[in-house]
């Protein structure tokens, strides 16, 4: 590591690592853009820049890492960039998903993946398979996910269990819900990072990320350094976290 990203992980308490980091990957097609390149480049940088946030959450203990890769909503864009976006996303799981296990970190999928080209779904289910008794982090890839529709879902699901008996109205809680989003095996996460300025959600999270904390990054995304999400674990330890209350939450 750089002595800078040296300086900031030696400043931080060790005891105040938030267990679970959200990451909204943005600004990839400006980077391309800015560089006269074209958009697949940036998205090809922006890999890189995901490798290095994956190591260095686990370098200081983050157990749990989501990142929004491609949403609901990007079908929208271009055919030829959404071609390009999915034979990124086999190439990564192809190249480190070695590495990945070696490094005992566990691979989820948020989101309906199964929708994805087939050559796509193999490809991660075997990186699932592969990763699945894995335990020193979880990198949780938001994939064909928005969080309207697993809301949404969530609503269809304890409708029809409340049909057909299995559920009284008086058993729908926070907890309930909870349980039945893609999420339901993570903690609500406590830090969530954006880059490239941008100061929206994006469809992301919604329930989960109510009492989160919000860091926003100018960075566009392939230019986001580990010293950068360093500096935002960093800048979480300051803030005060009281969940509606009027004293400090641990």
């Amino acid at each position: 590591m750089t002595r800078l990203s040296d300086s900031l992980t030696k400043s931080l308490d060790k005891t105040k690592i938030p267990v679970h980091v959200a990451v909204i990957m943005d600004g990839n097609g400006r980077w391309a853009s800015k560089r006269l390149l074209p958009r697949s480049m940036g998205h090809r940088a922006g890999m890189n820049a995901l490798k290095e946030v994956v190591n260095i959450s686990g370098h200081i203990g983050v157990q749990h890492l989501t990142v929004f890769a491609f949403s609901t909503e990007n079908w929208k864009r271009p055919t030829e960039e959404v071609s390009y976006l999915m034979s990124l996303l086999a190439e990564f799981m192809q190249k480190e998903i070695d590495e990945l296990h070696d490094r005992d970190i566990r691979i989820n999928i948020l989101g309906d993946y199964k929708s994805l080209p087939l050559d796509c779904v193999n490809i991660i289910e075997k990186s699932l398979a592969k990763t699945a008794d894995n335990k020193a982090m979880n990198l949780n890839i938001a994939l064909n996910y928005g969080a309207r529709l697993e809301i949404l879902k969530t609503i269809q699901t304890i409708a029809g269990k409340v049909l057909n008996g299995e559920l009284s109205i008086d058993e729908i809680d926070e907890e309930c819900v909870s349980k039945l989003l893609f999420t339901k095996d993570l903690p609500d996460p406590d830090l969530i990072i954006r880059t490239a300025g941008e100061m929206r959600l994006s469809n992301f999270l919604l329930w989960q990320i109510a009492y989160s904390e919000i860091w926003v990054s100018e960075s566009l995304w392939p230019d986001f350094k580990k010293e950068d999400f360093l500096q935002a674990i960093f800048d979480y330890q300051k803030r005060i976290r009281k969940f509606g209350d009027v004293n400090e939450k641990k």
